[in-house]
């Protein structure tokens, strides 16, 4: 479907712009007549294949417009206001073009979650579900009060993530600058120093040197077989299921890191879990739907499990219990919620605990990661220094006898 650019005038004869999606130039005007705007000029927006052109709304995108939703609906100002006050409010240029696709289409007479599910790579399955349950049970301002406290530890979390590769990432790229520097120009000069005094050279000092001129002559080979790797083993996990499931298997075996997103996977599904118990849907879908957003194959096959079980007649707990992946903080809680009637209690309390856990774990790992870098750069350095001032030390010491 083409966008327009358009500049229109409302009832009041003030100006609009803005961009929206539409079929054709008399779909564009009953789509703003909708919206209560009279088209002037519009102009079809060209399809950009720039690198630069973004066509993505972040997370932080999403945890305000459901925190100003909220707010607006909880105040009593009427659907359509809310999203054209949203609209004109996003500092995204495609989030704009979207919430005014949205308002068009309620406009029409669609549901909200009905228009939300027009923009899947936007609103997430189990974000439309939730506003369905929302618009049903007439808790629609709650249910985006729970989204929007959702979201924003789900930021949270990634922001504690990127904190901690930040500086992994900066000593890697100082690593590789500095032995990139040594290889290239300090080694092979000190190479051909040593070799014009014609003596022995020891091992470690001969394969410091064929390093440097496998550096030297082949970089491009160096540094592009990495990068090929990386591309096809990314290619093959995403098109290959069997090779889908073994990353992912492999990902919650790791040491150190592994743990931590097992409890990140598990603090996020009973996060979810719990919002959709709250909000009406029923067990059943609400874990099939979890199967989608615990971002993880082994996880999801181990949900799918506990669906067949549950459907089958088994307990909630037993059936967790039996999937054989799952904590026995989770089995546990869950069985006390199924106890007491206050299962979405009980998964909150999950999500707390291991999302205190992650944070405790995070900041551990950060402090482990920190002296092992520097160690690490050190040897590096250490044993380049040796290799190359070693046989110049010795020598100097020859000449002096």
């Amino acid at each position: 479907m083409p966008s327009f650019n358009y500049k229109a005038i409302d009832q009041l004869g003030r100006p609009a712009m803005g961009q929206i999606d539409a079929l054709n130039e008399v779909d564009l005007e009953i789509r703003l007549e909708r919206m209560g705007l009279d088209l002037i000029t519009y102009r079809v927006v060209a399809k950009s294949t720039s690198l630069l052109n973004s066509s993505k709304v972040s997370n932080q995108d999403l945890v305000m417009f459901c925190f100003q939703i909220e707010q607006l609906s909880s105040a009593g100002v009427p659907l359509l206001e809310c999203l054209t006050d949203l609209r004109e409010s996003s500092n995204n240029p495609y989030f704009q073009k979207v919430l005014g696709a949205i308002s068009a289409e309620v406009e029409g007479g669609k549901m909200l979650s009905q228009a939300l599910a027009e923009h899947p790579n936007v609103f997430s399955e189990v974000f439309v579900n939730l506003v369905s349950a929302g618009e049903q049970t007439g808790q629609l301002p709650v249910v985006f009060n729970n989204l929007f406290n959702t979201l924003r530890w789900q930021d949270e979390l990634m922001s504690q993530t990127k904190k901690l590769l930040a500086y992994p990432a900066f000593v890697a790229v100082v690593v590789f600058g500095a032995v990139a520097f040594l290889m290239s120009y300090l080694v092979p000069q000190m190479a051909s120093f040593l070799k014009n005094m014609g003596q022995e050279l020891p091992m470690n000092t001969r394969f410091l040197i064929a390093l440097s001129d496998a550096f030297v002559n082949y970089w491009w080979l160096m540094i592009g077989l990495p990068v090929l790797v990386v591309i096809v083993l990314t290619s093959i996990i995403k098109t290959n299921p069997v090779a889908r499931y073994r990353f992912d298997m492999i990902k919650l075996q790791l040491p150190y890191t592994g743990p931590i997103l097992n409890k990140i996977i598990m603090a996020r599904f009973a996060r979810y879990f719990a919002l959709m118990y709250q909000t009406g849907i029923p067990i059943l879908d609400a874990i099939k739907i979890s199967e989608k957003i615990v971002g993880n194959r082994v996880v999801a096959d181990a949900l799918s499990r506990v669906h067949a079980q549950i459907s089958s007649g088994e307990s909630m707990s037993e059936s967790f219990r039996n999937a054989g992946l799952f904590p026995q903080l989770v089995v546990r809680m869950i069985k006390v919620g199924e106890n007491t009637g206050a299962l979405d209690k009980s998964l909150l309390n999950i999500s707390y605990f291991y999302d205190r856990d992650v944070n405790d774990s995070m900041d551990k790992l950060l402090k482990m990661i920190e002296p092992a870098l520097t160690v690490f750069l050190g040897l590096i350095l250490g044993f380049i220094m040796y290799s190359v001032l070693g046989p110049v030390y010795d020598s100097f010491s020859k000449l002096k006898i």
